[in-house]
């Protein structure tokens, strides 16, 4: 019990600080979002190496590096992660971090689209419905926005990708990271070394610190999140997930000030009605399975 409730609070923790992360980014003006995602992975990479050595975590790193088919899988991993942490970042610094916020609402219903489409899965009518409800919002923030959703969307679609990425590698998130970032960080590195317009030492120690901050503020709730996975349920952590787009909803309205418009709110509407019904519809399925499977075996207790 004592497990399980630390699990629940290192989960919410990752979350809250992964919805909180809007309020980073614009301290780190006035870097441009092109530099502030080359130091992230520079310095996640940095933070990671530091935690494999402590951890002595070599030998788990090595065995990956020596796997071909799972380092494919990083490399698609780390490429969609490249896109995912670049629009985000971008997204935030422009003002648009309700727009994010959706992406992440969105996110669950883009894996189930994607579980359907590359795993051959089979939809329950459940989630036919909540899809067919999300796809009613992207439609009607379409029309609101007077363009599709595409931060939203990029964001959904990037990070469902990398799960998927990140599920055919079966690599454990420590690694993972280090990996991911050791990929990029060449063209990180490159950008940063050239020069070319980067704030770095040039607008004071704060914003270099922040900077390099980065790293850290990556690696916590990763390792948060990892813990948390050992001790909680699937469907706890599924939960959960709701926090950080919750977090940042909040942050985009209460302190950057962004519009909601009526439409606006009947999208937003929709998107979290997909959400309940989808998120009922699991619940329900995982109690009757459950129920099921306990049937099964006083049957053969008999």
């Amino acid at each position: 019990m004592a497990g399980q409730r630390r699990g629940f609070l290192l989960g919410f923790g990752a979350y809250l600080l992964w919805g909180f992360f809007p309020l980073y980014w614009p301290l780190l003006r006035p870097a441009g979002p092109v530099e502030i995602l080359a130091h992230r992975i520079v310095w996640s990479l940095a933070a990671v190496l530091v935690l494999i050595v402590v951890a002595r975590r070599w030998t788990h790193l090595r065995a990956v590096l020596a796997d071909r088919r799972r380092l494919t899988f990083i490399a698609a991993g780390a490429v969609v992660i490249g896109v995912n942490w670049g629009v985000y970042i971008y997204g935030v610094n422009s003002g648009q971090v309700v727009e994010t916020s959706l992406g992440y609402f969105i996110n669950p219903l883009v894996t189930i689209l994607l579980g359907v489409a590359v795993l051959g899965e089979r939809l329950r009518p459940g989630q036919w419905a909540g899809l067919a409800i999300a796809l009613a919002a992207v439609v009607e923030l379409t029309f609101d926005y007077g363009r599709l959703p595409w931060i939203a969307l990029t964001l959904a679609f990037s990070f469902g990708t990398y799960a998927l990425m990140k599920k055919k590698a079966d690599v454990g998130s420590t690694e993972g990271l280090a990996l991911e970032t050791l990929l990029l960080a060449p063209i990180a590195l490159t950008f940063l070394l050239a020069g070319g317009g980067t704030t770095f030492g040039n607008a004071g120690w704060l914003n270099a610190l922040l900077l390099a901050g980065t790293g850290v503020l990556t690696a916590i709730p990763l390792l948060m999140f990892g813990a948390a996975a050992t001790k909680v349920s699937l469907t706890t952590l599924g939960l959960l997930q709701y926090t950080a787009p919750t977090v940042q909803f909040l942050c985009g309205i209460i302190v950057f000030h962004e519009q909601m418009t009526t439409a606006r709110w009947i999208g937003f509407g929709l998107v979290w009605l997909a959400l309940v019904v989808i998120t009922t519809e699991s619940l329900l399925t995982r109690r009757k399975t459950a129920a099921l499977r306990q049937i099964e075996r006083e049957v053969e207790l008999v």
